[in-house]
């Protein structure tokens, strides 16, 4: 991600939500000394390497319409599979385990720790409003990486994006994927919040032209 150009966007997004900076920077910070102690940054890099880089990744998104995909077939058995949030108590429901979790931690907790036992990785993601869910639950997560929506860290990226949905597209861009393709996603959904809604159309403007393949 080039930092000059997602930091142009970011301003938008903070401008448009209200968002308090010092906030985000503030998780992130936070997010960074847990991880200090949680294994070597490098290697989960290198282990997300192996996943994603000149491989077909598959990102789901919670949508509704996910369980549909994944009945009819949607899932190829050599993709790598990257579950956003929430995303993840669906797949599992359907007896499919994500390689890779991108999340806020706002999804079923249970669920989390129970994919990331099975050895998904955690992307775990910190801004202003998930200070307390960060300090609570990221101790007891293994092999995770942190990002941040703010300036980057030693051990804790800025990959881009701003759901979770779109920033595991971001993801994968930024891990080198051969082709990247998504289920679940619905941008009009009009069963959401105002708030959501407003953020899945950020979604929408964020991944047009990010070459990802919507089966």
């Amino acid at each position: 991600m080039d930092q000059k150009e997602w930091n142009t966007i970011y301003k938008q997004i903070v401008r448009d939500f209200g968002f308090d900076r010092t906030k985000d920077e503030r998780s992130g910070l936070l997010l960074s000394s847990l991880l200090t102690s949680k294994g070597s940054f490098e290697e989960t890099q290198s282990k997300l390497r192996h996943l994603i880089t000149k491989r077909d990744v598959l990102v789901c998104g919670k949508a509704p319409t996910l369980v549909a995909d994944i009945q009819n077939g949607k899932i190829e058995t050599r993709e790598t599979i990257i579950a956003a949030d929430g995303a993840t108590s669906m797949l599992l429901a359907q007896g499919v385990i994500p390689h890779i979790i991108v999340s806020d931690l706002d999804g079923r907790i249970n669920d989390l720790k129970r994919a990331n036992v099975m050895c998904a990785i955690m992307v775990i993601h910190a801004h202003g409003d998930n200070i307390d869910a960060i300090k609570t639950h990221v101790p007891s997560f293994s092999t995770v990486l942190g990002t941040t929506q703010a300036k980057p860290l030693k051990n804790v990226l800025n990959v881009g994006g701003f759901t979770d949905g779109d920033r595991a597209v971001f993801l994968a861009k930024e891990f080198g994927a051969q082709v990247i393709s998504a289920i679940g996603f619905d941008f009009s959904d009009n069963n959401v919040s105002p708030t959501k809604k407003k953020k899945l159309l950020w979604a929408k403007k964020l991944l047009k032209g990010a070459d990802v393949n919507f089966k």
